[in-house]
């Protein structure tokens, strides 16, 4: 799509996602508002390489850099707000930054426009064609949304 590359090591994505995670609390006994709300965030976003090896540049509306992430097989860190903080894996580090479990290897097959069986999730390939990726999580809860547009 666009800028991506066949080659894994070099492949390239660029365009926005937004993540969605459902509150799944419910109000303390006596209240009478609402769950609290679910927990969103989008941006724009610039990913290289693959599950193993790789960069993730995530950018406000404005295109300043809000989060820089890197991985490889043994390590991932995050830089953002001026401070770096290092994790066991790329799954530790994007849990630890969207708050809940994003499969890893699954999300490159859906860039690449293959659908693997990803237990609890379900990925809508049916708009791949012109940059659009949705999954969906339901199990184990809260459930999940992940929308990407991939830029052509």
């Amino acid at each position: 799509m666009g800028s991506r590359q066949n080659d894994a090591e070099t492949a390239l994505w660029r365009g926005r996602l937004a993540l969605r995670v459902a509150s799944d609390a419910t109000p303390a006994q006596g209240e009478s508002g609402a769950p609290p709300p679910a927990q969103s965030f989008s941006a724009s976003f610039e990913l290289t390489g693959n599950a193993q090896t790789g960069g993730l540049l995530l950018f406000s509306p404005l295109g300043t850099t809000v989060a820089e992430l890197s991985w490889t097989a043994q390590t991932a860190s995050m830089r953002a707000g001026g401070e770096t903080r290092s994790f066991g894996s790329l799954g530790e580090l994007l849990k630890q930054a969207t708050g809940t479990e994003i499969p890893v290897a699954s999300l490159f097959a859906w860039l690449a426009g293959d659908n693997p069986a990803t237990q609890g999730w379900l990925a809508d390939l049916s708009q791949y064609t012109v940059g659009r990726v949705i999954a969906r999580r339901s199990d184990p809860p809260p459930a999940v949304e992940l929308r990407l547009i991939i830029e052509k």
